[in-house]
């Protein structure tokens, strides 16, 4: 996805939480992805020492990967999460066009 690594971006995303009743805490913890989330009690805990972009591509790995309620977000928010989940697939679409593709031949020594 071509998403800036900006501070009013990574606003946005937080946003997307907030509205979906999710509590996103940035604490310090051992934590080997970065994150961590409890699906039960709606809390989202990042890693503090990440830097922006660090936080930005957190939250959208973890966007990607939950099902918010729809209703729940505003206009902008519903549009900012559906490219989310739109592109949480394109890398992996362009990986396997990648392995298809037929290789170079390679000049014959002789």
């Amino acid at each position: 996805m071509n998403f800036k690594v900006t501070p009013n971006n990574l606003t946005r995303l937080e946003k997307i939480f907030g509205e979906a009743k999710y509590e996103l805490r940035f604490e310090k913890g051992t934590f080997n992805s970065g994150y961590c989330v409890l699906e039960h009690k709606k809390v989202v805990v990042v890693n503090k020492f990440l830097n922006l972009e660090g936080r930005i591509n957190t939250l959208l790995d973890i966007l990607g990967g939950m099902d918010l309620d729809e209703t729940m977000l505003s206009p902008e928010s519903l549009k900012l999460y559906k490219q989310v989940l739109e592109n949480r697939n394109a890398p992996d679409a362009e990986d396997n066009t990648e392995e298809k593709s037929p290789s170079p031949e390679q000049p014959s020594e002789n």
